[in-house]
């Protein structure tokens, strides 16, 4: 993946804030990408060929560090 200042963002808007996801990559078709996902100062990365999976894995994992902050 080359370095380049082209990404998309989504933004999921909830009860506790914003979740923004940046997705680096992807292109051309079946190509490595990066997705950030970030909700208040949490981040996660996640890398991967499939573009919804990678997506789907960096939800997850953000998801499983803000139950585990809630925990302790």
């Amino acid at each position: 993946m080359r370095k380049n200042n082209r990404y998309e963002m989504i933004f999921i808007p909830t009860n506790y804030g914003m979740i923004k996801i940046y997705i680096y990559g992807f292109k051309p078709y079946g190509s490595w990408g990066q997705v950030v996902a970030s909700m208040n100062d949490l981040s996660v990365n996640a890398k991967g060929y499939n573009r919804k999976r990678t997506i789907v894995k960096a939800l997850a994992l953000l998801n499983e560090s803000l139950l585990n902050m809630k925990e302790e």
